[in-house]
């Protein structure tokens, strides 16, 4: 049994996650994570109270074209707001109460995925983080 073609919107930029709203797509807010070690923990912290980008949507979906980065790399975290930036700590477990949740990725295409959030999210600022990078597509959900 062949799988159905997906014949929703496509990506204009390659290896951004796109929030599927409906039958358009929004890009994530691109940013880049500053590091901060600690003894026995990690701070990324990205500039800015608020993400820009909004959706209702508490379990939301992603479309990528992935060229450079791998969509099963992704790890989803939520964001503490800061002294106006947003941050997440993690240990060197990388494992906490603010991540990374779960998520599903199906292969739509030739470099094309589908990047579904599998439990419901809080209210909040979240970033989806390549593994191994500080860059950071960020996001609320409100």
């Amino acid at each position: 049994m062949a799988a159905d073609k997906y014949d929703g919107p496509r990506p204009p930029k390659a290896d951004v996650p796109y929030l599927l709203h409906a039958n358009h797509l929004v890009e994530t807010e691109v940013s880049e994570a500053r590091e901060q070690s600690g003894k026995k923990d990690t701070a990324y912290v990205i500039p800015g109270a608020a993400s820009p980008v909004k959706t209702p949507i508490m379990e939301p979906i992603f479309i990528m074209e992935s060229n450079k980065i791998s969509p099963e790399q992704l790890e989803l975290y939520r964001l503490e707001v800061k002294n106006g930036s947003r941050e997440v700590v993690l240990t060197r477990r990388r494992h906490t109460e603010a991540g990374p949740f779960h998520m599903l990725v199906t292969r739509l295409g030739e470099r094309l995925y589908k990047i579904e959030v599998d439990e419901p999210l809080q209210n909040g600022q979240y970033s989806l983080s390549p593994n191994q990078s500080n860059t950071a597509f960020c996001f609320e959900i409100y």
